[in-house]
């Protein structure tokens, strides 16, 4: 298996497309994504970034969110980082019912994220917070990130349910994914991975860090 990291080709195709969020996808390329329980953001907080993101839309002249994927990369870029940075501050400060802080609960969620290692993608460094989770991963050939997600999400809903007693949804549907640019900004999301929990002010046993077979860097 090709345990390398690779990273965006800028001269090959990327496929786009836009549900909430913006999602670009290229093949054999790894990807920072970010995943949220369903109850991890009030609808306060939505709400509140729903008037920012217009404010920042009229402030562009833009019509409509639509038309964020046809502006130049860098204000794209800055769409999201401005938007996405305010999420992961919300969900640091620790809202709604934080399942995963639990450890019976975490462990399902790091059980599934290492079962496929070096299988179905290679697993570079994650952490599991109390109502989010982050991870760096490359699908391998023959699976996409989206086939990926699903297998993680689908599982753990289950099982975490099951051990609690619970019924009903709990992962957000849509997660929030990013190509990764360079060897700079992989160690850039492996730093964000290691301190998160700092920045959280979380103590042992409210988060699981840890890493899969890693990426090798040492042909980028």
């Amino acid at each position: 298996m090709d345990q390398h990291f690779h990273p965006l080709d800028y001269f090959a195709n990327v496929d786009k497309y836009h549900l909430h969020l913006p999602h670009w996808r290229q093949r054999d390329v790894t990807y920072f994504v970010t995943w949220r329980l369903a109850d991890s953001l009030p609808k306060s907080r939505l709400d509140q970034l729903r008037a920012e993101q217009e404010a920042w839309l009229r402030t562009h002249q833009i019509r409509s969110k639509d038309e964020v994927k046809t502006l130049p990369e860098h204000l794209r870029w800055e769409y999201q980082q401005m938007f996405t940075a305010r999420v992961h501050e919300w969900l640091d400060s620790g809202m709604g019912s934080c399942a995963l802080r639990e450890p019976g609960c975490s462990a399902i969620v790091v059980d599934a994220l290492r079962y496929f290692d070096g299988e179905r993608y290679a697993l570079d460094a994650f952490v599991v917070m109390p109502n989010h989770v982050h991870v760096l991963v490359r699908p391998l050939t023959g699976w996409k990130l989206e086939k990926v997600l699903h297998s993680w999400k689908s599982f753990t809903a289950k099982t975490i349910n099951q051990a609690t007693g619970k019924q009903g949804v709990l992962w957000l549907e849509e997660s929030w994914d990013h190509i990764v640019r360079s060897l700079a900004q992989l160690e850039h999301f492996r730093l964000y991975i290691r301190e998160n929990p700092v920045k959280a002010r979380l103590s042992q046993g409210e988060f699981v860090l840890g890493c899969g077979g890693g990426l090798k860097t040492d042909a980028v």
